[in-house]
């Protein structure tokens, strides 16, 4: 390895890592504080948030952006190594760079299939891992390599000459140790303000400091927000759930899949007591006049196709098409969708008329000054772009324990 390509190999290694880590600290953000905002959070489409709490954003609840730092902090290590040891251990070296670099192309390389086709959503900080990614795999392609099938045995060789190199080994050590506690101190799902459950007096609710800490954090939030009022009735529950939704807009998406799951669960304890209600407001100038520059041109035909497939109890099936391909959305794809799915052929002939229900609900969203999808009003409580699943559940309950209460005095 040439001084020149091991120079240029650690700079991509530390851009890398540097990006990464920091990657890692707007999750763990994300992940312990409800009230947090990315930097890199710029528009619908570029949202390092988006893509973090995406499916796509933790492999078995550590995210992916610190085991991006870990292999970007291996590749500098063996970099440093190949400067300072023999030349057979450069030759070595150069092997493994191949192979971690293969591993690591084909990983951003499906990541970032991951965040543009299927998120549609674009993080800032991830190209910058796919560049460094892509550039150490082309530069490990220029190092002298060794046969890939002897790379087994030199690694086993190299493994016992760094057990028998003290420096060497405590360094492995550290690194191994300082990632293995990165792990542990992240946040899992289930922490935090996720544990708190609804409860009414008498239910014999734990009083553990740390769910008394949880509940207070969330509370101090909740009630720090925005509240407006809406001419949307509750229907004899205690806690009104409102969506301003665009089928077109990924984060629309996103939250109905993560969100989805935690109407179920209160519904199930809680019956009746939880009303959620999706109202159209398509950043699509075609029906909303608030959008003159909207970038959805397929969303209000949408809307109305939804409004359509509901005639026959269809709408669910309707909607989950339309969020697995807002990317081709258009007049035509919307109404072969609706008579394929519902089987209905009236998309056109009741197009107009569908319509002004979709504008009455563009109309309510005026009324509350609505600036991007999705926007949710949980009894009053205005939250733009959504919580996390935790936090948002956390505030559910936290609404229907106080609505509770409410009642029992009464």
């Amino acid at each position: 390895m040439s001084p020149l390509v091991r120079r240029a190999m650690l700079i991509l290694a530390l851009v890398g890592f540097a990006s990464a880590a920091t990657s890692t600290y707007v999750h763990y953000q994300l992940s312990s504080d409800p009230g947090y905002t990315s930097f890199c959070d710029i528009s619908e489409r570029v949202s390092c948030t988006q893509v973090y709490l995406s499916r796509f954003g933790s492999v078995r609840g550590i995210p992916v952006a610190l085991l991006g730092a870990f292999w970007f902090g291996v590749v500098c290590l063996l970099t440093m190594a190949a400067g300072r040891g023999s030349d057979a251990l450069a030759e070595n070296v150069g092997g493994y760079l191949l192979v971690l670099s293969t591993i690591g192309l084909a990983t951003v390389l499906f990541l970032g299939y991951a965040s543009f086709m299927v998120l549609g959503a674009v993080c800032l900080l991830c190209v910058v891992v796919y560049a460094a990614v892509v550039g150490i795999f082309l530069l490990s392609g220029a190092v002298g390599s060794v046969p890939w099938l002897s790379i087994p045995r030199r690694a086993v060789a190299d493994l016992g000459r760094l057990v028998r190199t003290p420096s060497a080994l405590a360094v492995a050590v550290l690194y191994l140790g300082a990632t293995a506690a990165a792990v542990a101190v992240f946040p899992s799902d289930a922490a935090g303000p996720a544990a708190l459950t609804a409860t009414t007096p008498g239910d014999g609710g734990g009083g553990a400091a740390e769910t008394a800490d949880a509940t207070s954090e969330i509370e101090r939030f909740w009630d720090a927000q925005p509240r407006v009022e809406l001419s949307v009735p509750y229907d004899g529950a205690q806690v009104l759930v409102v969506k301003f939704n665009d089928y077109q807009c990924p984060s629309c998406a996103a939250t109905h899949l993560a969100y989805e799951p935690i109407f179920a669960r209160f519904e199930s304890s809680h019956p009746g007591a939880v009303r959620y209600v999706s109202l159209d407001y398509p950043l699509d100038p075609e029906c909303n006049e608030q959008t003159p520059r909207g970038m959805h041109a397929g969303a209000c035909e949408a809307a109305v196709a939804v409004r359509l497939a509901r005639r026959d109890g269809r709408d669910e099936s309707m909607t989950r098409w339309l969020y697995e391909n807002q990317e081709s959305l258009s007049r035509d794809s919307v109404r072969d969708a609706l008579e394929r799915i519902a089987g209905m052929s009236d998309f056109d002939a009741l197009y107009e008329v569908t319509l002004e229900g979709v504008k009455e609900d563009i109309a309510l969203g005026g009324l509350i000054a609505i600036e991007a999808t999705p926007t949710f009003v949980v009894n009053g409580v205005m939250i733009k772009g959504g919580l996390q699943p935790q936090y948002f559940e956390a505030a559910i309950a936290l609404e229907l324990e106080r609505a509770t209460a409410r009642s029992a005095s009464e």
